[in-house]
């Protein structure tokens, strides 16, 4: 078995990506962590980062683009690269973003929509190659607004 990272593979089913990365990263740093949020999509790091601003009147998630100056600071850190420069213990891929190395990390979480059969099958990809690497895996399923673990 592969050494470290827990990989989890989150299948959203009863909400969004934009409802659900919130409240997942709040839990992150919550636990003393940084983060870095991994999307293969550039031009989605710019409606990721508006959202993170905006999601909640009441709440406050420090993040940046990696573009921005001194970004490798801050908790949360927005990107489609594979560099991990805030030293994030946690990595989220979302929009089908591959993992590349997981060294280093103490938890990967796949998000992945599962209304989008792209998506879905990307993840069953990702499943199957980060398993095969010897990597703790499991999937969590949405069931209403929490999540149970199904593998």
């Amino acid at each position: 078995m592969a050494e470290g990272c827990e990989v989890w593979f989150y299948h959203l089913e009863s909400t969004s990506l934009d409802q659900a990365l919130p409240e997942l990263l709040e839990k992150t740093l919550a636990r003393g962590w940084k983060a870095i949020v991994r999307t293969r999509q550039p031009e989605r790091i710019e409606h990721l980062d508006g959202w993170l601003w905006s999601y909640r009147d009441d709440s406050f998630l420090p993040h940046a683009p990696d573009a921005e100056p001194g970004a490798a600071r801050q908790p949360v850190l927005l990107t489609s690269g594979f560099d991990n420069p805030n030293r994030a213990d946690a990595l989220f891929l979302v929009d089908g973003a591959e993992p590349g190395e997981l060294t280093g990390y103490t938890r990967c979480v796949v998000l992945f929509d599962g209304a989008d059969e792209d998506q879905l099958v990307t993840a069953r990809g990702q499943w199957t190659a980060i398993k095969a690497k010897g990597f703790a895996v499991s999937y969590w399923r949405q069931q209403g607004r929490g999540w149970t673990k199904v593998a």
